[in-house]
């Protein structure tokens, strides 16, 4: 960004320590983005819908009232600017230089060796986990080290005495500490580092702030290991399939024992657990108890996976329509394999987010038929929106029947994961060549040879021109939501910066900081950040709060180093709900959690990470 800050006369103390009202342009800068965060937090409407509009409106805004002063006008090109910006280019790269490291297996290795641990000793092979995590996560994006691990602490846990629900979140917790830990990390950390440089801080390395991160990470790491599976809830293998209610629908045929009944005598003859919601006949709901049932009925029931099949099979009423059944059976015949009935999760690059169960279409594409789906808690309040109608997720839960190779091949080729089991990951001859072209691609912006956007570029190009990622496999490297988020979160933050909001923010709370200790300061700014990403968004936290740390920097007289490195790692603790980041709501389905799960876990770990990184600031800058 070539453009001046917004200038400091703005923003004044009066008489009392009092302050002047911001101007207009900052005051609809900063409801712009409480409405924002407010949209975010809701989660009614998608982060991609609300990003969309937070860019549009901005446009609307700069559009018909621009900010001119000295010669400088700032319109239009702010909303779309961050289209171009190199920290969204340097994003988009990483993602496909992980996605490379990813489908040619070459992290095969790591999970061979965890699995062999595990099974020596379990408490071991949750710390060299938990290690191993936080070590693969700062050069790789978090979601694809979750993926990788993810499936093997499952499968581990049908096999031992300790249940997924006590180590999937502190293994979670562990890879976002590593991912901080480094700017390459997250995309949230390359983000702040990028807003910083355009404000005018000189760059930060990738490896600038490794120590204070990995410092603060061995503190956490026996909370993670010893404390935090103990507050977590205790599910064994059947227990957690029992936590996963899934919504399906018993369609009566002719030959079902359930006709000529009526709804109220069929929930008498339901296997305990599963619950009749409602009658459709010819696309209408029907919700008198006394009508009787027809065939070609539909019977919309929720219960766990064992008890719909037992119920299905006891009424002669199947989870899906006997001809999406027919359909699938005959591709498994064909091929000569048994159907299998398994529970795949949505992960967070799949093709399958923002489809509803309906519109999916995988019994076509793949011979594999969906007969339940599983929406976790994500919110507040509770709310589960109706399966006919809901958009699956990053952590819905599929209940699929079909061919074990069909099954393999859905899950590869949508993203999805398996929970019973540990799903294969691809191998290929290129697992060498990968590693190769990512660490030619890290370690010349390592040195600070060149930047990390070109890095990063070249390695992209590499991992294309190689086939390590074929090219018309590229969309599923990239998230359309990150990039989005992205691009709006930067159109954010220069909005705020440009026009005031940014530095009157700072100085409102300089003025209330100013008798603090630079540790309260920092601490401060990073249970602000940390807030503001539990409830929200990483990405819009880290816009609005890295020129809030600027700005403050310069109305305390401290170094803004360690005020921008606070806001990072702010945007980073994202342990204390499951709407905080999409590895928190991958896993909420799999371990059987709640919301609380995560307050009561995840808290301890926010607070003591906010003391710990701190003091290591204010030791590393000798505030």
């Amino acid at each position: 960004m070539d453009n001046p800050a917004a200038p400091r006369d703005r923003l004044t103390a009066g008489d009392g320590g009092l302050m002047e009202l911001p101007t207009l342009h900052a005051a609809a800068a900063m409801l712009i983005a409480v409405v924002t965060f407010w949209l975010f937090a809701d989660g009614r409407m998608r982060i991609e819908i609300v990003s969309l509009l937070l860019i549009a409106t901005l446009a609307l805004l700069f559009n018909f009232f621009p900010i001119e002063r000295e010669g400088y006008r700032a319109d239009i090109e702010l909303a779309f600017g961050g289209f171009g910006h190199e920290a969204l280019v340097a994003i988009c790269c990483l993602m496909i230089l992980g996605r490379g490291l990813v489908v040619t297996g070459a992290l095969e290795p790591v999970a061979l060796f965890l699995t062999a641990l595990w099974r020596r000793s379990p408490l071991l092979g949750l710390l060299v986990s938990l290690v191993l995590g936080a070590v693969m996560s700062m050069i790789v994006n978090d979601t694809p080290v979750l993926v990788l691990v993810m499936p093997i602490l499952l499968n581990l846990a049908a096999r031992t005495d300790v249940p997924a629900s006590k180590t999937l979140m502190p293994m979670n917790c562990a890879i976002l500490i590593g991912g901080m830990a480094t700017t390459i990390g997250t995309s949230t950390n390359l983000l702040v580092v990028s807003i910083s440089e355009d404000l005018g801080l000189p760059r930060f390395g990738v490896f600038d702030f490794t120590g204070v991160a990995l410092l603060a990470g061995l503190v956490a790491l026996p909370y993670l290991w010893l404390v935090m599976p103990r507050l977590l809830p205790e599910h064994s293998a059947a227990e957690e399939l029992l936590t996963r209610r899934f919504r399906g629908a018993l369609h009566l045929t002719e030959g079902s024992s359930a006709i000529g009944q009526t709804m109220a005598q069929l929930r008498e003859r339901l296997d305990t657990g599963v619950v009749a919601l409602g009658l459709v006949r010819r696309g209408v709901e029907l919700y008198a108890a006394d009508i009787p049932l027809e065939p070609d009925d539909v019977v919309a029931v929720e219960g766990a996976a064992e008890q719909l099949r037992q119920s299905a099979e006891s009424l002669k009423a199947p989870l899906a329509h006997p001809a999406v059944l027919k359909s699938a059976r005959s591709i498994s015949r064909a091929s000569g394999e048994d159907e299998v009935v398994a529970e795949l999760a949505v992960g967070a690059d799949s093709n399958l987010i923002g489809q509803s169960a309906r519109s999916a279409q995988i019994a076509d594409r793949y011979g594999v038929t969906v007969i339940g789906l599983f929406k976790p808690d994500r919110t507040l309040l509770g709310g589960r929106a109706r399966p006919s109608v809901a958009s699956l997720e990053t952590g819905d839960v599929l209940l699929v029947q079909g061919a074990d190779s069909a099954l393999r091949r859905l899950q590869i080729e949508e993203g999805a994961m398996v929970l019973e089991g540990a799903a294969e990951l691809p191998r290929t001859a290129k697992s060498i060549l990968a590693v190769a072209i990512f660490v030619a691609s890290v370690v010349p912006a390592a040195l600070h040879l060149v930047p990390i956007a070109i890095s990063s570029l070249a390695g992209a190009i590499a991992m294309l021109a190689t086939g390590c990622v074929k090219f018309d496999r590229v969309g599923r490297a990239l998230s359309a939501k990150v990039i989005v988020l992205v691009a709006a979160s930067i159109a954010l933050g220069r909005a705020l910066l440009e026009t005031g909001a940014a530095e009157w923010l700072g100085g409102g709370m300089a003025l209330a900081m100013q008798s603090f200790p630079p540790a309260a300061v920092l601490a401060a700014m990073m249970a602000f950040a940390a807030l503001l990403t539990n409830f929200s968004s990483n990405t819009a936290a880290a816009a609005v709060g890295t020129p809030i740390a600027v700005s403050l920097s310069a109305s305390m007289g401290v170094p803004p180093q360690p005020l921008v490195l606070a806001v990072l790692f702010g945007c980073n603790l994202c342990y204390a709900t499951p709407v905080a980041y999409q590895t928190n709501i991958l896993i909420m389905s799999a371990g059987g959690y709640q919301f609380r799960d995560y307050v009561r876990a995840g808290l301890p770990l926010v607070l003591l990470m906010i003391v710990t990184l701190s003091v290591l600031l204010v030791w590393k800058y000798g505030l």
